[in-house]
This record gives C-alpha cells, sequence and structure tokens, in this order.
C-alpha cells in the first residue's frame, strides 16, 4: 500500500519537506561569496547542488528565495564551492545561521579562510577541495533560481589523495538527508558498470527464452 501526494493539494512547506526527505542524500555546496562592494566574505551552505556539465566543466546550486549567496554572485559573477567534509560539520552548519548580509559568516563561525587563484572570493582554508567559479548564467523556476558556474580552477589538497585521485575515505563528505539530519559515508561498494557486449555474450543474463534449445 502506499501513500498518494499531490502538490496541488499540499501546502508548498509541507511537499518541500517530502521532497528533501526522500531525495537523499543531497552533496552540499559550502559557497563563498564576496558583496558586490567587496567588503563582506560570505559562506553559505546548499544542498541542492551538481554537475551541470562536463565539458565544459559547469557545476549548479539552487538559492531558495533570494538568499545573500545569489545576490552576490548576481553582483560579482563569481563563486567558490567549497567542499563539505565530515570534521567541520558544526561550522557548515554554523554558517546557515541567517546572519545579516553585511556580516561575513567567516568571521562570524570564525573560519579560516585563503585567497583563490582565479576569482575574488576566498577559499574555505581547511576544506580539502575548491571549485572557483565564475557565473555562466542563472535560472529562475518558481520560488527558486538555479546558479550554473563554470569552473575555472579546481583545488585538491595532497592529503586526500591516493594514486593521483580523490579518495572517499579520506574525503569523508557531509551530505544533507530530510529535516535536521545529515550523512556521512558509510559502508562503500565497488561496482563496475557492465558494457553490453559482456552484457550480451553472458549465457547466465540470457532470459529464458533466448537460450537456445
Amino acid at each position: 500500500m502506499r501513500v498518494d501526494h499531490s502538490p496541488e493539494s499540499m501546502d508548498p512547506g509541507s511537499f518541500y519537506r517530502l521532497l528533501t526527505a526522500v531525495i537523499v542524500p543531497r552533496p552540499i555546496a559550502w559557497v563563498s561569496t564576496l558583496t558586490g562592494d567587496g567588503r563582506t566574505a560570505n559562506l553559505a551552505p546548499h544542498s541542492f547542488f551538481t554537475v551541470a556539465s562536463t565539458d565544459p566543466p559547469i557545476v549548479q546550486f539552487t538559492s531558495v528565495g533570494r538568499k545573500d549567496s545569489l545576490r552576490n554572485v548576481e553582483e560579482t559573477g563569481e563563486f567558490v564551492v567549497n567542499f563539505t567534509p565530515e570534521p567541520l560539520f558544526e561550522q557548515i552548519n554554523a554558517t546557515a545561521t541567517d546572519f545579516p548580509g553585511d556580516e561575513g559568516e567567516f568571521e562570524a563561525v570564525g573560519i579560516e579562510r585563503e585567497p583563490s587563484l582565479r576569482v575574488r572570493p576566498p577559499r574555505v582554508a581547511a576544506s580539502p577541495v575548491a571549485l572557483e567559479c565564475t557565473l555562466h548564467a542563472t535560472l529562475g523556476l518558481g520560488n527558486s533560481t538555479v546558479v550554473f558556474g563554470r569552473v575555472v580552477h579546481a583545488v585538491v589538497s595532497d592529503d586526500v589523495l591516493v594514486d593521483g585521485r580523490p579518495d572517499i575515505g579520506l574525503l569523508r563528505p557531509l551530505a544533507r538527508l530530510g529535516g535536521n539530519e545529515w550523512g556521512t559515508v558509510g559502508e562503500v561498494h565497488d561496482l563496475a558498470r557492465i558494457r553490453y557486449r559482456d552484457w550480451a555474450s553472458d549465457p547466465a543474463r540470457r532470459r529464458p527464452d533466448e537460450n537456445p534449445a
């Protein structure tokens, strides 16, 4: 038995909570930006985040409502996506506080910053990965705005590299779940994709009506 939910008959907040409880886990973009006058560096987590394109490399995050990150990106055309590792859990959560736009989260929460290489917004010094981005486009959808950023530079700490590749066990990423829940990486399964020619040539994968008599 299933329970039906219709967005037309539910208030938006209730359906939002349903969506965020079942679209899980969600990676987090810890977005650092600068105000238009360059005086304040803002930092906020956004859990509607993913890759939009690989060539050119473009990432996207969604601002539900008009938040500081969105306003700053629109004014400056730049932002940085900082990786959210488990050891920074409390600081990441603290930067979700609704500080005034002229009060920077770096200072308010006590987060060390470092200069970026290609853009003006600073990076989180303790974050193992940072993606420096320039604004590609924005797309308004209902009460939200999707921000697309072209990655112009990436930096990865050698502390999380194994054989030149980022290692999930060393990265220890945080993810958002439903409500106030957060997730960490549990058991990791390594399973390669199956090429069709291998699938088709494997007798064990054939349907009974495909097996020769």
